[in-house]
């Protein structure tokens, strides 16, 4: 049998590491930027947690977050809200996307805002209304909230359907369009149905300031033509927040807070803003075998890599059902007892393999793809770069099947 230091308790050999500690580190730099480009006051901060926090898990970084100060939880769906609710997370929670109409009962029950934007939402809120007002008339045991003798917890709690406005100011994705939005955030207000918690919009491109600039002053005259008090105000997202955008009541950090950057490579003028973040997520997997093979042998489907000399090929159970693109076959850099090493041959689905020669390696050993080993550090970034894609999606397919540990 061969002895594995440091296992983790996990059942593969490959794993995504979390660094909890470079997250806490990450909120009070991100607190840093903002107040140093001339943000008033110290607005709030939504940890946008989506995505099962962009492949971070969110479920286990939502206490660290809010152990730093965090306000409130910016999620997509009403089942991601959900399972935050079941872990015991009652800080506030908004699903930014759209939740169907026969769900909002299971947002009134847990207590998540949802975003609407059309009449539709408020007749449907208006009817989950009745139905609530009928069932505790006709004096309906409330199972789920633990209620009897004709008294439901939303009689007794005169709970409403707690929601925020979503705006599109040039998105074109979802909300109510920003020439509308006045009067129906006014008619959201005057419904008995409707807790309207907020206002708010999200940005196509900070990097474009012709586009940025547009959209900044359409959800600016909006914002002359209501009432905006009790109502909580957010537009900027994590490139927003760090190039000076207006924070108004709140912020929402998504990417920033995993310590990635939000700009492209093109874009210098706020790039720097990101530099002292840390990236928190790692990648890592243990050899599981060791070939010695022979100058002119292949690697791997279709022989892509062909020995030039005697190698050295270590194997590990990561693959590309596991978020590694088959695409960056040949293209990975990794970490190997301190030394730098390089994938060779096509990614599979489940493995890929790594030249080793020259490494006093064994089975068990660790090879670090993502994140720091013996002085060397690996970004994802560079991943994205090779792709001709974001780091925000490269995160997101980690989550595919590798388990999470977390450490300080």
């Amino acid at each position: 049998m061969i002895a594995r230091a440091q296992l983790c308790n996990q059942l593969r050999d490959a794993w995504v590491e979390v660094n909890l500690g470079f997250l806490e580190e990450n909120i009070s730099e991100l607190r840093r930027k903002i107040a140093a480009t001339g943000a008033s006051g110290a607005p709030k901060i939504m940890a946008v947690i989506k995505a099962d926090g962009y492949g971070h898990g969110s479920v286990a970084i939502a206490p660290t977050l809010l152990a730093c100060g965090v306000n409130a939880f910016g999620v997509a769906t009403l089942d991601e809200g959900i399972e935050l609710r079941k872990h015991k997370i009652t800080a506030p929670i908004l699903v930014l996307g759209m939740v169907p109409h026969w769900c909002f009962e299971g947002a009134l029950e847990n207590n998540i805002q949802i975003s609407i934007f059309n009449d539709e939402h408020l007749e449907a809120a208006g009817q989950l209304y009745d139905k609530m007002n009928e069932r505790n008339k006709n004096g309906v045991f409330d199972f789920r909230a633990g209620e009897s003798q004709g008294q439901s917890s939303y009689e007794k709690t005169g709970k409403k359907l707690m929601a925020q406005v979503k705006v599109d100011t040039g998105m074109n994705r979802i909300g109510i369009d920003v020439k509308d939005a006045a009067a129906f955030i006014e008619r959201a207000k005057k419904s008995p149905a409707i807790d309207l918690k907020g206002v708010f919009t999200h940005f196509a491109d900070v990097e474009n300031e012709e586009i940025f600039v547009a959209q900044n002053e359409r959800f600016k005259k909006l914002l002359a033509q209501i009432d905006t008090n009790g109502l909580e105000i957010h537009c900027s997202n994590s490139p927003a927040a760090l190039s000076g955008g207006e924070p108004y009541d709140m912020v929402r950090l998504g990417i920033a807070l995993y310590g990635l950057t939000p700009f492209s490579p093109q874009y210098d003028k706020n790039r720097a803003a990101t530099k002292n973040l840390k990236q928190i997520i790692g990648l890592k997997g243990r050899i599981t075998n060791i070939n010695e093979i022979e100058a002119g042998e292949g690697v791997s489907y279709g022989h892509t890599f062909i020995a030039k000399n005697p190698t050295r090929v270590a194997t590990i159970p990561i693959g590309y059902a596991d978020g590694v693109s088959r695409s960056l076959s040949g293209k990975i850099k990794a970490s190997l007892n301190g030394k730098i090493i390089n994938q060779i041959g096509r990614i599979t689905m489940d493995q890929m393999m790594f030249d080793i020669t020259g490494n006093e390696a064994k089975t068990g050993d660790i090879i670090t793809l993502l994140g720091e080993d013996g002085g060397n550090f690996f970004s994802i970034d560079n991943w994205a770069r090779e792709l001709n894609t974001i780091n925000y999606e490269l995160t997101c397919r980690l989550k595919v099947r590798l388990p999470r540990v977390y450490t300080r």
